[in-house]
Parts: C-alpha cells; sequence; structure tokens
C-alpha cells in the first residue's frame, strides 16, 4: 500500500518514484508523487488516462514529453498538464538525472498500478523495457483501464485480447494485482 515516503525504483526502467501524498492522505482527489528518470531513458509506450488529469513540474533535469505526437522539451522550473485522454509519453534525453514533482487528479487506484508493474519489473517478470508478458498484460488491461491506457493496438483489439487471453492468465495462475507489490 502507497503511503508517504514509500519509494518504488524500477530496475528495469531506472525510474524511481517517492509518494507524497496518496489517496488515503487526499481522500482520493490526488496523488501526488515525486519520480526521477536515469540518464538516457528510454521513451514508454504511449498511453492515456481516461478519467485523469496530471500536472508535472520539473525539479531538475530535462523531461522530454510526446503529447498527441509533438515532442515537447521542459527544463528544470517548467510546469506542464496533461487533460485526460491525451495520448502522451515521456523520458530524459540528457546525460543527467531528472526529477518531476508529478500530480495526478482524481487518484483512483493508480499507486497499486505502479506499485504492481514495478513490482512485476523488479521480479524479472517483464522484458527489459518493463512490459509484461501478454498473458499477464491481459489482466492489467482489465484490472485497471480507467488509470492507464495504450494507443496500440486499437480498444477493441483490447478489449478482445482481454475477452481471449485473461481467462487463461487466471488459470495459470496470474493475478491484476499481487499482495506482496501492494501490501
Amino acid at each position: 500500500m502507497a503511503y508517504a515516503n514509500k519509494t518504488l525504483s524500477n530496475a528495469k526502467t531506472g525510474q524511481v518514484i517517492r509518494f507524497i501524498q496518496t489517496k488515503n492522505d487526499t481522500d482520493g482527489e490526488l496523488l501526488e508523487m515525486e519520480a526521477a528518470f536515469s540518464p538516457y531513458s528510454a521513451e514508454p509506450v504511449a498511453h492515456y488516462h481516461p478519467q485523469q488529469v496530471e500536472d508535472f513540474q520539473v525539479l531538475s533535469g530535462r523531461l522530454a514529453v510526446r503529447m498527441n505526437g509533438k515532442i515537447h522539451l521542459f527544463r528544470a522550473g517548467d510546469r506542464f498538464h496533461i487533460p485526460s485522454n491525451t495520448v502522451h509519453s515521456m523520458w530524459n534525453p540528457t546525460d543527467g538525472k531528472t526529477v518531476v514533482n508529478w500530480r495526478v487528479s482524481p487518484a483512483l487506484d493508480t499507486e497499486y498500478f505502479l506499485e504492481t508493474t514495478t513490482g512485476l519489473a523488479n521480479d524479472g517478470k517483464t522484458n527489459a523495457s518493463g512490459v509484461p508478458s501478454i498473458l499477464q498484460l491481459s489482466l492489467l488491461i482489465n484490472r485497471f483501464s480507467t488509470v492507464f491506457r495504450l494507443t496500440k493496438p486499437g480498444p477493441a483489439v483490447q478489449k478482445l485480447v482481454v475477452l481471449l487471453v485473461a481467462p487463461l492468465a487466471c488459470l495459470l495462475g496470474y493475478k491484476s494485482t499481487y499482495a506482496k507489490y501492494i501490501d
């Protein structure tokens, strides 16, 4: 369970997240974190948040952000806003560490999503980019559809994959969340 000052360190992506305010601290209205991006971090898969907005302030370093296909470069002191349903990805394109303040509103289950995906990566249950297998991914897509959606494949294909693959994933012992990651 997330709590103030709990830190998640993703061994695959190098990202470190420290929770500042959790959904329990804010009655679900806000999740506030500090995120550190390693030098020359890879651009993650494009995604969007259907029911949440995100606000960022770059505290140090530089951050590249692709929003709706256009790349923006933000520097220390810059702030930016990502509306709900806006396709985006972000990474550190420089040789120094980048640190941002990151606010997600409303919080919903974002904490569990971050704890689960970081735990899977740290346990070697993802590829080198931190992406889980299709079996695990089918359960994550289904469980966290209100907080995180991939842009590819399209929504209809994702629903079909979940419908076909998720039952098999469950039979094989996969879960959408694991107590050891969120406790």
